[in-house]
Formats: C-alpha cells, structure tokens, sequence
C-alpha cells in the first residue's frame, strides 16, 4: 500500500515508517521541516507539508490508500492538534482514504471511575494543557460532519521508545494496564499495532487503544 504518515520526523512517526517499510509499503513521509527528515532511508518519498492546511493534506495524501498523523504540538500550542484534526478532515473529506490518527491518553476511562484518565486527582497538572488538546481533537473526529473513514488511537499512560516485542493488547474507551496496574507500550509495539489495523481494518469512526 501507500502510506502517506504525517509527524514522520517525531518519535511515534519514524517508527511507523520504519515498520511500514519493513513489510514492504511504500511510505511518503511529510513534515514540516524536511531536514529533519534526512535520517529515513533513502527508498521513503519525503515531502515537506503543513498537517494543519487542508490543502497540504490533499496534495501530500494524494494517491495514498491511508493516511497516518502522528503530530505532536510543541508546548504551548497543543491548540493546533484540534487544528490538525480539522484540517485532515477536510483534506480527506473527497478521497476515499482512510486515517489513523495517533491521539494522547488523556480520553481514556479509568476503570471503575467513570471518569477519564485526565480527570482522575493525580493527574499531573503539566499534563493538562495536551491532555485538554487531545480532548479537543477526538471531539472533532466524533462531532465533525464528514464521510471521513477515521480511526483514533491512544496509547497507555507511559507511551516512550523501547522494544519491538509484538505482545499487547487492543481495547476502546478504556485504559489498558497490567496485572500490577501499570499502563504502558512501546513505541516500536504501538506501530505494529497501526500496521496491523491498516493491513487488517477492524476499527472504524471510532477510538481505540492499545497496551500491554
């Protein structure tokens, strides 16, 4: 397929094109700055585009079969992934192609609270302002009217670089943890977890999340 992965310069979006490649898709990998893009291998089509400009989404996802966003705003300006998602959207809106969107935690229900992770009394208070943009950005998704094909994933509580082991579980709404209440995953698992759901679509117009 062709994947066209919007943040490919971040942490989480170079390791969706490193997996991508690995089972043989063609990946054109966009950001905002291409020098920072001259670490991929030289077979990824680099592109230099702006995720929160329908009309860079358009072009940079033309001919692409799904497009992936893994942008993460600087602090400061977590507004833009609200932007972002609106701009996907309407970049999209008359291609027929399909978008993962890798969101924040924050949305996820802790179980037997009710209540969401961002919500919870212990929540760190730095972690507000993202926690609040990626809030913002799933509303969009789950309110804008748009014949959009989209899938929102949010990773576990601690979601940072560290080993591809293939084992996690998927779930929905709700946070994932382990038998000792820990919720985590790597980033090399998170993207085989993307690569599976675009070569095998379980999950449409809906969130997801992943963990061990």
């Amino acid at each position: 397929m062709q994947i066209t992965v919007f943040g490919a310069s971040g942490d989480t979006g170079s390791r969706v094109v490193a997996e991508a490649l690995s089972r043989g898709h063609r990946v054109r990998a966009v950001a905002r700055h291409e020098d920072r893009l001259r670490h991929l291998p030289e077979q990824v089509e680099v592109w230099t585009g702006n995720a929160a400009d329908p009309a860079a989404v358009e072009k940079a996802s033309a001919g692409s079969d799904v497009v992936v966003s893994a942008t993460r705003p600087v602090p400061g300006r977590e507004h833009e992934l609200a932007e972002v998602a609106t701009a996907l959207l309407e970049g999209l809106s008359d291609s027929g192609i399909r978008l993962l969107v890798v969101g924040g935690a924050g949305t996820l229900t802790v179980a037997g609270t009710g209540i969401t992770l961002a919500e919870q009394p212990d929540f760190p208070a730095e972690l507000g302002p993202i926690a609040e943009g990626g809030r913002r950005q799933l509303e969009v998704f789950r309110t804008t009217a748009h014949p959009v094909n989209w899938t929102y994933v949010s990773p576990p509580a601690l979601f940072e670089p560290g080993e591809r082991t293939g084992a996690f579980r998927l779930g929905l709404d709700e946070l994932i943890v382990d038998d000792a209440g820990n919720s985590s995953i790597s980033m090399e698992d998170m993207a085989i977890a993307l690569l599976d759901e675009i070569e095998n679509p379980r999950h449409h117009r809906t969130h997801i999340t992943v963990g061990y």
